[in-house]
């Protein structure tokens, strides 16, 4: 069982060079000690223990003070006598608004779908408020998560299905690689056990043959650097998680030789410069492999992630994944949205992206017309939850879309007349079938016909966007 202390705490603040001021920290460490007096969680430990922990995911994410105090006090006012107006008295507006944000989503509890769909429509409005409530959240759940096996085997597996169809999707849209992948390793083992252990057996054994030829290999490429007078930040490697391997598998009808990601070098750089170098480096040892070259430098993930990816043949026929990236570019894959505060005080420039949250806004938008909460559940593991790709209109504009959707999709996503008009698509100069699956990268162009004024009812059997469905069935009733 983890434990942390206040000092361990502070210690990090200081490492990670936070703004936080070390007597507020230690007031609110004594406050949510004194609060949690005499509490225990049904794992056994003291609860004060809990909200630490919170607050380490919170400080490993580098948020700023107002986000670390809250999550030391998150569960202040829901299992205490202590209130939100003596958390404001002594804390301030902004970490009370946290901590009430957060203790109304804490109130969650499953009551029935619809009661439980019902808490998640507030959680997007929570979320929309202050993106920082959601943050806690997380660091929240990350520490549930690993004292599951406390509750019964109906909750265990409850929370856990929750995890990996809410939780960890929220995650991963907003970027943060770690929290997500956490998350789904930690639900995995309890909705799916016994795939966990025949996933993590697979696994262990192809990482335990390729151990050595890793290390040979970042000797090489350290040296090869050196030669082109490249310094590289850090280089060191990066293991799948087994849930995302788990989903590999099912795609590679279970044949682990066919991942080449199993275990990635990952070459951490200085600038764009260096990481376009490296690659060329990269590749005048090794010869790459076909189609496995993508450059999310140049066209980014729709949830922000940036890096350079290639695979290669290596030494002895070794196929191996390299992930070239700068720091910035690697903090952002680390910490997702929550590295904004890590460089907002650097780089005034940077201001909080609202372009990568107006996935959020449009949730609230969209979740009005849905009133039916089977499916708004629907819709959710669709529009907010599933894997998504980037499609390019001519002019070069990116669209993000759910995986698998449709040019109707595409259309529907820039303008409801364009959706409506929509007599054809080409998709990479090539004239393309409404119901074709776009894929990232795709450069899709709509063709109209400007005397159609209603969309074609067949649309609904292949679009994937409640947007579009819902436009289309708009449209048709007029």
């Amino acid at each position: 069982m983890s434990k942390v202390s206040p000092e361990i705490l502070l210690e990090k603040i200081k490492k990670y060079g936070l703004r936080v001021d070390p007597k507020v920290f230690k007031q609110a460490c004594a406050f949510a000690k004194s609060a949690h007096q005499g509490q225990v969680r049904l794992s056994g430990e003291q609860y004060i223990n809990h909200p630490l922990l919170t607050a380490d995911t919170l400080i490993e994410l580098r948020m700023d003070q107002a986000t670390i105090i809250a999550g030391l006090l998150h569960d202040v006012p829901e299992d205490t006598d202590e209130s939100i107006h003596e958390i404001k008295r002594h804390f301030g507006d902004e970490v009370a608004f946290l901590v009430e944000g957060v203790t109304k989503l804490g109130k969650i509890k499953y009551r029935g779908v619809e009661q439980y769909l019902e808490n998640l429509r507030k959680m997007f409005v929570a979320m929309a408020a202050d993106i920082r409530v959601i943050l806690i959240r997380l660091a929240d759940r990350m520490h549930n998560m690993s004292t599951l096996s406390s509750l019964r085997p109906d909750k265990q597996k409850r929370i856990a299905l929750e995890t990996l169809e809410i939780y960890a999707p929220i995650a991963n849209r907003l970027g943060i690689g770690e929290i997500k992948g956490t998350l789904e390793d930690l639900a995995f083992q309890y909705v799916n056990p016994d795939e966990y252990t025949r996933v993590k057996k697979l696994f262990d054994q192809e990482t335990d043959q390729q151990k050595d030829c890793y290390k040979e290999i970042k000797k090489k490429v350290r040296k090869e650097l050196a030669l082109e007078s490249i310094k590289p930040i850090d280089i060191h490697g990066r293991t799948k998680h087994l849930y995302s391997l788990h989903k590999k598998l099912i795609q590679h009808d279970n044949d682990i030789k066919l991942i080449y990601d199993l275990t990635a070098l990952r070459i951490i750089v200085n600038d764009i410069k260096d990481c376009y170098a490296t690659l060329g480096i990269i590749h005048k040892l090794w010869r790459p492999l076909k189609g496995r070259i993508k450059d999310y430098i140049a066209t980014p993930k729709p949830n922000g992630y940036q890096s350079i990816h290639t695979t290669v043949f290596c030494d002895n026929g070794t196929v191996v994944e390299f992930q070239i990236r700068d720091k910035k570019m690697h903090d952002l894959a680390e910490h997702g949205i929550a590295a904004h505060w890590q460089y907002s005080e650097q780089d005034k420039r940077s201001a909080l992206p609202q372009k990568k949250l107006a996935w959020i806004d449009q949730l609230l938008n969209w979740q009005k017309k849905l009133h039916d909460n089977k499916k708004y559940l629907e819709s959710l593991k669709i529009d907010a939850f599933q894997n998504r790709i980037f499609v390019f209109t001519p002019n070069g504009d990116v669209i993000d879309l759910p995986e698998d959707s449709t040019p109707v999709d595409f259309a529907y996503s820039i303008h409801t007349e364009l959706g409506n008009q929509c007599a054809g698509a080409k998709i990479n100069d090539k004239m393309s079938s409404l119901d074709s699956a776009l894929k990232s990268g795709d450069l899709c162009e709509i063709i109209i016909d400007k005397k159609r004024t209603k969309p074609n009812r067949d649309w609904l059997k292949s679009i994937k966007t409640s947007n579009a469905r819902y436009q289309i069935r708009t449209t048709i009733k007029k």
